[in-house]
């Protein structure tokens, strides 16, 4: 008997647009129009939930929803519209005119005033905004790597052997209980979460979700290889410092063993890939095709600044004393406070 593996529930809508992506996912019949997405917020819950309803279908899609939807062109030409808006925004916001080496010069360098989440977290985070940290990154980190993988087809020579050699990694090294999205799981099961996947679409926040729609967007297009290559890039660069600063916030706050594991193994392993990163896969790409620079320097620049936007929600709130979740969670975890 055949096996049918069954995606996440669809989650609730949050403004006309996410709303008719779900109307669309749902049966046959439904029409989005495109002319109210020059309207949205490009970073806002509505249009960011949409472009992630759309992207999901390549990835593990949605329980209920027929895989033929992947391809339904009136459905992609609406996520080509979320998509413009989106990329349209990002290039007036966050673009700089610098070289590629100047870009990632700064991604080496630590702020010297030791402000940032992983800093907050470090040293005086508290167990409650590790968990909802936890769960905002499940939405990447659940399947850590997988929109990286796009961007192998679409490079040769070193770049290709060097970002293949860290996603080898990223998988696991070919063992199943090392795979970082498994290693995850299990820091969402020290913390007292649901580890399914998608489970906490609802809950997490706009700038989460932009966090993880510019990797399947730089990912799925062939064009924006470049930008993929420098947003990988801001990942693993800066990994390793803000790894260890969540490992001792992990030890600190007593969470686990397993989530101390995860953010312990991303000290070691990333400081490898940065090596391989930045003289394999962007040396690499540059020597194939040079003319690929200012899309390198995008991604670098794209990411960071949705980077910053999430940083600055969650300090904001937790400043406050508020959840930087949509939703509260469930009272599951040892020392949460009601």
């Amino acid at each position: 008997m055949a096996i049918t593996f069954e995606g996440p529930p669809l989650p609730r809508s949050r403004g006309v647009l996410s709303a008719c992506v779900l109307d669309s996912l749902r049966g046959p019949g439904s029409r989005c129009a495109t002319d109210l997405v020059h309207r949205a917020d490009p970073y806002g819950d509505d249009l960011q939930l949409a472009l992630y309803l759309c992207y999901e279908l390549h990835y593990r899609g949605f329980a209920g929803v027929d895989d033929t939807t992947e391809w339904d062109p009136e459905l992609l030409a609406f996520r080509q519209q979320l998509e413009r808006r989106f990329l349209v925004a990002l290039r007036a916001d966050a673009a700089r005119n610098r070289s590629v080496d100047e870009a990632l010069a700064g991604l080496l360098a630590e702020p010297a005033d030791g402000e940032g989440v992983t800093h907050h977290l470090g040293e005086k985070g508290e167990l409650w905004q590790l968990r909802e940290y936890a769960v905002h990154r499940s939405l990447y980190h659940l399947k850590e790597a997988d929109p990286h993988a796009w961007v192998l087809p679409r490079l040769r020579g070193r770049a290709k052997a060097g970002m293949a050699a860290v996603e080898f990694d990223e998988y696991g090294g070919g063992r199943a209980d090392r795979v970082h999205a498994e290693l995850f799981a299990r820091l969402m099961a020290d913390l007292g979460l649901d580890t399914a996947y998608g489970r906490y679409v609802d809950a997490a926040c706009a700038e989460a979700l932009a966090t993880v729609n510019v990797m399947s967007l730089f990912g799925l297009h062939r064009r924006l290889r470049g930008a993929l290559a420098g947003q990988f890039a801001v990942t693993e660069i800066t990994s390793s410092p803000g790894s260890r600063r969540l490992a001792r916030a992990m030890a600190r706050t007593g969470a686990g063993a397993d989530a101390e594991q995860f953010y312990a193994e991303h000290v070691e392993a990333d400081a490898v890939h940065e090596q391989v990163v930045r003289h394999d896969v962007i040396e690499g790409l540059l020597e194939e095709e040079p003319q690929l620079a200012p899309d390198i320097v995008f991604g670098i620049d794209a990411t960071t600044f949705l980077e910053d936007r999430f940083g600055a929600h969650l300090l904001a709130h937790w400043e406050a004393g508020h959840t930087s979740l949509r939703e509260p969670l469930e009272q599951t975890a040892p020392g949460i406070p009601k």
